[in-house]
């Protein structure tokens, strides 16, 4: 201990030693950051592997699945489960799936679900009647629910110096907004050119390549020891999860009032309810509430959520546009959307991805969303004599930049700050929030666009002046009051990234010791 002098020198209080008074002592230095792992971005390239597999295969199935619904005499009830099946157990699953990556590992879980998801799409290639090919779409929800959170949070551990970070989750961002317009074109290439089946098939060598890969250049710590799932956790919110989807899937054929739709609605909302109060109790919660207590993180929750519900009816919409009212063959109507994968791609990478590091993330998010707005509201002036290069292709440049500059932002800052033992289910937790926004979006819009075609149809069908036109002039009505829709809520996810996301550059807490 020292003594101040008036003139605000120190004065030793004790007798010091020869090595106390020599102005060469050496204070230790603080230890070395460790050094970034040299294999990171072929790491990169095996996590956006299995990221874009999951992805698109929650479109690849789409323009397949007439031909799949007559080879298998599929009835039109059963249909939508080809698609139902694999968003419940992926949405479902999701917080489970990002918990267990904690506990036993994420690169452990990572090579499971891709094993996992392969033996499922041969199984779904091979059907030989519709149940088979729903318990395998069912498997590959589940198997992709355990994948996709290792993968982000793999990637998010990965990646911890800001211009690296950036680069990466722009590459991450593009895929996870352009993988369902790339999964509409191979669908549509593999069912003109094979068949139905390849749309499931080709999902072997794509994980086959990521699990080659994964050993070699994947890094991540063993697991937690010592740690509990949360089983009752997982349970309310499994089934609440589930109860929703099934609910807002139903609503379309079922009508809003029916039992069938309000009976799981209201019981996927008391157990979700159950689940928040429990989880503020569980000694090892399933999704610790910190995690999405913080402004920031909940802002862009927020923000994915509703950019999803905004975004995802328009593949559905476009999709049938294209078919059904211009007539396009299955291979040009997926080559119709290569300019919003191409918008994403640009957007994330070569725009986002440079200005992140200077730029706040709720400017990027916001101006994208407005972007991706003005998409929208263009899209609602299409008639059933709109040309495709005047009038769809400017509102999917606008769309496809829009999503790449809010996506690739949102999952750096939603990820940004998470202790390494809570990545893997802070990652669950946006996934699900995507995942979510996706399924209900989908089926919202979709039954608004159902009403308003049912109501234009019958409010024309003495007009002689329409004559057989009606129906498709009715459906392109109302895709449009859709399209407007979506455009409002795509408004509203600019004002709640502009007030709750304000963060200058994300930071990250630093990575996993590799084991």
């Amino acid at each position: 201990m020292s003594k101040k002098r008036p003139g605000g020198e120190s004065r030793p209080s004790a007798p010091s030693t020869a090595t106390d008074r020599s102005p060469d002592v050496e204070v230790p230095a603080a230890p070395p950051a460790p050094a970034p792992d040299p294999k990171r971005w072929w790491a990169l390239a095996v996590i956006a592997l299995a990221q874009l597999m999951v992805i698109l295969d929650g479109t690849i199935v789409n323009i397949a699945l007439p031909s799949a619904q007559h080879a298998l005499g599929m009835s039109d009830a059963d249909r939508q489960w080809v698609i139902t099946a694999y968003t419940l157990a992926f949405g479902g699953l999701l917080l489970l799936g990002g918990r267990i990556a904690d506990l036993v590992g994420r690169k452990r879980t990572f090579v499971i679900g891709l094993a996992g998801f392969a033996a499922a799409s041969a199984l779904g290639g091979a059907a030989s009647g519709p149940g088979m090919l729903f318990a395998a779409r069912a498997l590959q929800g589940a198997f992709a629910a355990v994948l996709a959170p290792s993968a982000l949070s793999l990637l998010s551990t990965t990646f911890t110096e800001p211009k690296e970070r950036a680069r990466a989750f722009g590459v991450y961002g593009a895929l996870a907004g352009g993988g369902s317009a790339v999964g509409l074109i191979v669908g549509g290439l593999l069912t003109e050119y094979l068949n139905w089946r390849w749309s499931l098939y080709v999902n072997v060598p794509i994980a086959l390549a990521a699990l080659l890969g994964a050993p070699a250049f994947l890094r991540d710590r063993s697991g937690r020891r010592g740690g509990h799932l949360d089983v009752p956790g997982a349970l309310l919110a499994c089934g609440g999860l589930v109860a929703l989807v099934y609910g807002f899937s139903e609503a379309e054929p079922r009508g809003w009032t029916s039992p069938l739709v309000l009976m799981p609605l209201v019981a996927g909302v008391i157990l979700l309810a159950a689940f928040v109060w429990w989880q503020s109790r569980a000694a090892n919660p399933l999704l610790p509430l910190r995690i999405v207590k913080d402004r920031v993180r909940a802002g862009s929750l927020a923000t994915m959520g509703l950019a999803t519900i905004g975004m995802f009816g328009v593949f559905l919409f476009l999709t049938y546009y294209l078919q059904v009212v211009l007539g396009y063959p299955p291979v040009r109507t997926g080559l119709a959307f290569v300019p919003i994968s191409a918008g994403i791609v640009i957007g994330a990478t070569q725009i986002a991805a440079r200005l992140l590091p200077r730029t706040a993330p709720r400017t990027l998010m916001s101006s994208g969303m407005v972007l991706a707005a003005a998409g929208m509201v263009l899209l609602s002036g299409l008639t059933v004599h709109a040309e495709y290069v005047s009038h769809v292709l400017p509102a999917l440049l606008l769309l496809g930049l829009g999503m790449g500059l809010t996506f690739m932002p949102v999952y750096a800052t939603a990820t940004a700050g998470v202790p390494p033992q809570d990545a893997g289910v802070a990652s669950a937790a946006l996934n699900t929030v995507q995942q979510m926004g996706a399924s209900l979006g989908t089926v919202l819009l979709n039954t608004i666009a159902t009403g308003a075609t049912s109501r234009y149809v019958h409010s024309h069908v003495h007009d002689p002046a329409h004559g057989g036109a009606t129906l498709n002039e009715g459906m392109v009505h109302g895709f449009s009051v859709a399209y407007r829709c979506s455009a409002g809520v795509l408004l509203l996810a600019a004002l709640v990234a502009g007030l709750t996301v304000r963060l200058k550059t994300p930071k990250h807490t630093g990575s996993d010791a590799p084991a």
